[in-house]
């Protein structure tokens, strides 16, 4: 890199994408405006230099903290680890092509020991006071991150185009303000004023266009009428959002607005600012919930009665669908939805609509069933209250669950892409409204039960602790779930994500003997597609994926003398978190050819009969209306945190009502629009912070890893290293330790515990913002790629929930003192 320009190292990622492009002297003039004018021409020829083609071979075998494996690309083979690989795409993805910026940046990783070893000199020189620019924030402000809004996205239903010109705005009293506008539409308008000027939302005012009266000779009549909408008080000036009223004809105005618009908007630039916010709610929102471990249960109201009638279910939350179905595979989720939970819940104020639910299932004479209780429920039972959790946290089937209730809207099913109808006819028919047969089925959906399993070693061992009195087993039937009056049935659709399987999965239950060596294990399959198989095993898979498997189909070869289904090789591609359940595909050899064949004539044959594993749903597009219902109503805590070069850092939250529980600590030391994640920092493993810690080893798409947090806050305190103290429950070395930091956490402030599900992000699907990000694209080449380059840097999210109420009962303190906890109250 040319010498001088080192600290323009963010500057040159973010031109990266469009060093390529005609317009990149504009666009580097305007992004590095501030960059002095040597400097400027070092950059451009530093990222001409980065951008010219390599053929040079990238061996890093014995250089990185890695496994390398050989990775082709256009005909030459490198050999790369995990990390290196990631870069190495997303620099070709930057540059369009496999160039010399695309080399130096693989070549430099963070787990490269020679860079290793640079940053270990570096940080000794830190410590003598050179420290980075993160890293010489305060702690108070170095955590803090903005707040994206899933349900902000709105919908304009013209363009907008960024104007600026003196206006002089009429007041009903008659006062003249001297302003200038901002953007313009032919039914709205944004003007910024001086803040002495008085203005509240809802006033009308009359508009003057001087500068379009003096430049364009527009006649000088009564002016036009608006009505302020908005007023935004956070900068310098105030700036008020204006709605045209349209009391009065005026054709000609309408007329020249119209034409001066359509002609002026390429020079003028429309206004993005809502497409921009939609693109980036849209993107974070894809990487967060299908990766949820809760799930959403819709419920219906039918005059007094309420009912679960749908829920979502994932890869990551169908552990939770799977525990509730009984010995016939019948789905029994609705046990916990009993009238008097619902009512409880209901009673309560909106922000408290929750309650800790733990269950177990006992197998009997083949048949299985559901033991279910609320905190409440036990409180109110205290001779059975410890049988209850004595006995239940002793069986394999023991959970404790978290069970939250929220309102929404039927309507909130609809999602329309920002742009307006005019845009394009594409445009038009991506946001046409649902259909009404699919509104129906959503007409009556009231409210949205979360159910998130918080179960964990620490919790089960606590409640194992307490004595079993057998005496008493017989009265649990109380709290047993009577198999002679069936729950509500509830129908489950999938989340509609980017869907990488090229082939439709059909539902097959059929016995499966899986050979590698000296290793023999039979299994069932659970669905197939023509290329390949999902085996559920019998016992845990002792293997990783990469091998290959010798596979027989002794029932199905049954049905075929044509088709060889013995001795078929599969090659392993996914291998479930427990173990139990193995994804294969299909090799390419003559007898794979053979098995090939036959699953596409069973498909072709049985086409009425076999099921799709993803046609789940009676109605096309009722999975999307339930996420987008799902996204506008989020419970839980979505955190993001983006890779900025080798430092995983706070990148945003998703916006939660203020009176979130957790509100008062990740306020602290932050202001409305921003939240302070310090406490997913604070605690230490192994010299590392908890989050760098945690994502260390763990792979994209693996099932989301479960933390639980203890948290001491103390808001007096000025130092937050003082005010917010963090360890996680395993770092407990027994159930005293944890009661007692919770005691001293009370004594001092209040004790709060969180539960973490931590996931690393993959690729972002860009093909779900593909008309917005076109739309972007036309009118500002550099903000479309840098907003695909903001979405590609997350590198993990983080789905948080309180548990505190849930802990301390765990650890044998009273309502009394949860209660006042909750407060900030001294017990």
């Amino acid at each position: 890199m040319a010498a001088g320009i080192e600290q323009y190292q963010e500057l040159i990622e973010q031109l990266k994408p469009v060093v390529k492009e005609p317009a990149f002297n504009q666009i580097l003039s305007q992004v590095a405006a501030n960059v002095p004018r040597p400097k400027r021409f070092l950059l451009k020829m530093e990222l001409k230099r980065q951008a010219k083609p390599c053929q040079r071979i990238i061996d890093l075998r014995g250089s990185v903290d890695g496994e390398c494996l050989p990775y082709e690309f256009d005909g030459i083979t490198h050999y790369l680890d995990d990390i290196a690989q990631e870069v190495f795409e997303r620099q070709v993805r930057c540059f369009g092509a496999y160039t010399l910026g695309v080399y130096e940046a693989v070549c430099n990783t963070e787990n490269n020991f020679r860079v290793m070893h640079s940053k270990q000199l570096a940080e000794g020189e830190m410590l003598s006071g050179e420290a980075d620019t993160q890293q010489s924030l305060p702690l108070e402000s170095r955590y803090v991150a903005p707040l994206i809004d899933f349900a902000g996205v709105h919908q304009r239903r013209e363009e907008r185009m960024n104007f600026v010109v003196p206006v002089e705005l009429f007041t009903e009293l008659k006062e003249s303000v001297h302003a200038t506008s901002i953007d313009i539409s032919v039914s709205g308008l944004k003007v910024k004023a001086h803040k002495r000027y008085m203005f509240k939302p809802g006033e009308k005012i009359t508009v003057h266009f001087r500068g379009l009266e003096l430049d364009y000779g527009l006649s000088r009549g009564e002016g036009v009428h608006y009505l302020v909408t908005d007023i935004d008080h956070s900068r310098e000036e105030q700036r008020l959002a204006l709605k045209r009223l349209f009391d009065q004809e005026q054709k000609a105005f309408d007329q020249f607005l119209e034409r001066f618009i359509q002609g002026n908007k390429r020079r003028y630039k429309v206004n993005m600012d809502n497409t921009i916010d939609a693109i980036v709610a849209k993107g974070y929102e894809q990487y967060y919930i299908p990766n949820i471990t809760s799930v959403p249960v819709y419920i219906a109201q039918h005059g007094d009665e309420l009912e679960p009638q749908y829920l979502l279910f994932n890869d990551c939350n169908r552990e939770i669908f799977r525990y509730w179905q009984d010995e016939d595979n019948h789905l029994r989720l609705g046990y916990l939805f009993g009238r008097q939970r619902l009512q409880q819940l209901l009673a309560r104020e909106a922000n408290q609509r929750e309650m800790v639910l733990f269950a177990f299932s006992h197998v009997t004479q083949g048949r299985c069933y559901f033991y279910s209780a609320s905190m409440e429920e036990l409180d109110a039972n205290p001779e059975l209250k410890g049988a209850f959790l004595a006995y239940g946290s002793r069986k394999i089937s023991w959970r404790v669950f978290k069970l939250q209730l929220s309102e929404m809207h039927p309507e909130q099913c609809h999602l329309p892409l920002s742009l307006p109808d005019s845009v394009s006819e594409m445009v038009r028919r991506q946001n046409q409204p649902p259909p009404p047969r699919l509104m129906s089925r959503l007409k009556n959906l009231r409210h949205i039960a979360l159910i998130t399993d918080i179960s964990s070693e620490w919790a089960t061992q606590a409640y194992q602790k307490r004595k079993l009195q057998k005496q008493l087993l017989t009265k649990l039937q109380l709290f047993c779930h009577p198999r002679n009056r069936a729950p509500a049935a509830i129908l489950p659709f999938r989340f509609k994500y980017q869907e990488l399987r090229r082939e439709t999965r059909f539902l097959l239950r059929t016995p499966v003997q899986l050979v590698h060596q000296d290793l023999n294990l039979s299994g069932v399959s659970e669905d197939f597609s023509a290329s390949g198989l999902r085996i559920e095993l019998q016992h845990q898979f002792p293997l990783d994926a990469g091998v290959q498997l010798e596979i027989s189909l002794p029932k199905l070869q049954k049905l075929t003398q044509k088709h060889q289904l013995s001795g078929i090789y599969y090659d392993v591609v996914h291998v479930s978190a427990d173990r139990n359940i193995v994804h294969l595909m299909l090799g390419d050899s003559s007898r794979e050819q053979h098995a090939k064949a036959f699953f596409q004539e069973l498909i072709k044959n049985n086409r009425r009969s076999l099921k799709p594993v993803h046609e789940q749903q009676e109605m096309a597009g009722i999975g999307e209306a339930l996420r987008n219902i799902y996204a506008a109503n989020i419970l839980n805590l979505a955190a993001f945190i983006r890779k900025d070069g080798i430092q995983l850092l706070p990148d945003s939250l998703a916006r939660v009502p203020v009176e979130h529980s957790l509100a008062p600590l990740l306020t602290y030391r932050s202001d409305e629009q921003h939240r302070n994640l310090y406490v997913l920092y604070a605690a230490r493993m192994e010299s590392r912070n908890f989050i760098e810690h945690s994502l260390k080893g763990m792979r994209t798409h693996n099932v989301p890893s479960a933390f639980e947090l203890f948290v001491a806050f103390n808001p007096k305190q000025a130092n937050i290293q003082q005010a917010i103290q963090v360890k996680l429950a395993m770092q407990f070395s027994n159930d005293a330790l944890r009661r007692e930091f919770i005691s001293q956490a009370m004594g001092k402030g209040r004790f709060f515990a969180l539960k973490l599900f931590i996931t690393k992000t993959g690729r972002p699907d860009i093909s779900l913002l593909h008309s917005e990000l076109t739309y972007v694209n036309g009118y500002a080449v550099h903000k479309a790629k840098m907003l695909e380059e903001q979405l590609w840097n997350v590198a993990a999210t983080v789905d948080l929930l309180d548990i505190t109420t849930e802990v301390m009962y765990r650890y044998g303190f009273n309502s009394h003192h949860i209660e006042a906890n909750s407060s900030g109250h001294e017990v």
